[in-house]
């Protein structure tokens, strides 16, 4: 059977987490931390402090990548650590559950951008996500290099228009260094530092992403080398353009303004280039969902694909396409999981199963990184003779403050939040009877055999 094939380099690995982190949700969640805070200044902070925590399980997990750089990412290093149950948990509330149901939010919102530009109705959005989602799938089969081309274009672009976006609003008439008032929220510090956790939650859903290029680990090059550096140099990069386009924004509008608007990139961008403001960011925005879709795309169909490899999803679910050696099944499985929650959502917004997604994924997301944390601190004592390129910067604290920050955080929004903390528990729990299920059926066959 063929197998994945080293073809990424550098650039390539970069661009898929930055293409990934740099999505829709700079468009639209600096609104929702202007609601939860209510000032200015953190606003911004609050996009620092969670660049700064992306970088730490970045700098972290990094380790686990450089070692292990094979198909399948956190599945692989969870498995390696704490045995194949705590794989497949993150196996299926990611690979098989979150990851689709992201790409068929987001594919929506590339789609509704689209209606800016020629009139849709709900039928009609459904069927322009629905096309994206399968000609990225097709793009993506066609060969890992022809996905990372696309990627590589898409999130360049990307970056330059959301570098335009900031310019635009810093230079142009129509800001105002007084519209950055208040700069602190007058609430109780307690209520404050709630609030800031709150707010955290949409921010790291937003750097989602840095993890990204591990899942495609056993087709970069140099993994050694690649893997760490493509984490660490895209989550600083996200970090900057996510503070300045929130600043670009507050100068722009005020944070009562921000907060008050369901489309904080456009208000922001007609304010300085009127009406010609909102098409620049419907074309900007949809930029940023399909090369967000192609890197999610591209990266998440090799959880499953590890899965079937090691026996824990059906065995073809690991094939390989012969000439363009991309796991084409895995691939196409994934596509029809998303179209299929593409055309069964029944939200009148894409934006609130975007906003739904955000709270329990973070949450059930969290969980898992914070476990990977720890398996670099475990597998330093239980595999010390394992090769590591790269070991993790500022180890043990940096693992350490990761994991800690990661219990306080789902312990804040499991007070905030109980009902999407439960959704959260729920999504992860429900693989553990497939689990069984499946492993009983495994043992069946080998004792028929």
């Amino acid at each position: 059977m063929p197998d994945l094939k080293r073809q990424l380099g550098l650039l390539d690995s970069t661009m898929i987490n930055v293409g990934t982190i740099v999505a829709s949700a700079i468009f639209i969640v600096p609104s929702v931390i202007a609601a939860t805070l209510q000032a200015s200044v953190p606003s911004v902070l609050v996009w620092v402090v969670g660049g700064v925590v992306s970088l730490l399980g970045a700098l972290a997990v990094a380790e686990l990548g450089a070692a292990m750089p094979k198909a399948g990412g956190i599945y692989v290093y969870l498995s390696e650590a704490y045995g194949p149950v705590w794989g497949f948990l993150y196996g299926w509330s990611s690979g098989v559950v979150i990851n689709p149901a992201s790409i068929a939010a987001i594919g929506l919102g590339f789609a509704t951008y689209f209606g800016f530009f020629v009139h849709l109705g709900d039928a009609g959005i459904k069927a322009v996500a629905v096309v994206s989602i399968i000609a990225l799938t097709v793009v993506n089969s066609l060969g890992v290099r022809l996905g990372a081309i696309t990627q590589n274009v898409l999130t360049l672009t990307k970056i330059g228009l959301v570098t335009a976006l900031i310019v635009v609003g810093f230079v142009l008439p129509g800001g105002n260094l007084a519209n950055f008032a208040p700069l602190w929220s007058d609430a109780p510090l307690g209520q404050e530092i709630a609030s800031f956790g709150v707010a955290l939650v949409a921010v790291l859903w937003a750097y989602d992403g840095w993890i990204e290029s591990t899942y495609v680990g056993g087709e970069v090059t140099d993994p050694g080398r690649n893997l760490p550096r493509s984490m660490i140099l895209s989550t600083f990069i996200a970090i900057a353009l996510y503070c300045l386009v929130t600043a670009s924004f507050a100068y722009v509008l005020s944070p009562a303004k921000m907060a008050a608007s369901s489309l904080v990139a456009s208000d922001a961008a007609q304010v300085t280039l009127g009406r010609a403001g909102a098409g620049f960011v419907a074309v900007a925005i949809m930029v940023a969902t399909l090369g967000s879709n192609n890197g999610i795309v591209l990266t998440a169909a090799r959880v499953p694909y590890a899965m079937a490899r090691d026996g824990l999803l059906p065995r073809w679910l690991a094939g390989v396409h012969p000439r363009f050696l991309t796991p084409v099944p895995s691939l196409a499985v994934q596509c029809a999981v998303s179209v299929a929650l593409t055309w069964i959502s029944t939200e009148p917004s894409w934006k609130n199963v975007y906003n739904r997604l955000f709270t329990y994924v973070v949450l059930a997301e969290f969980v898992f990184y914070a476990m990977s944390c720890g398996a670099v601190i475990r597998l330093r004592r239980k595999a010390p003779d394992l090769v590591r390129p790269y070991r993790a910067w500022g180890y043990p604290v940096t693992p350490i403050v990761f994991i800690l920050f990661s219990l306080w955080l789902v312990f804040n929004t499991a007070k905030e939040q109980p009902g999407d903390t439960a959704m959260s528990a729920l999504l992860i729990l429900v693989g553990l009877p497939l689990y069984w299920w499946q492993r009983a059926g495994a043992r069946r066959l080998k004792t028929a055999s």
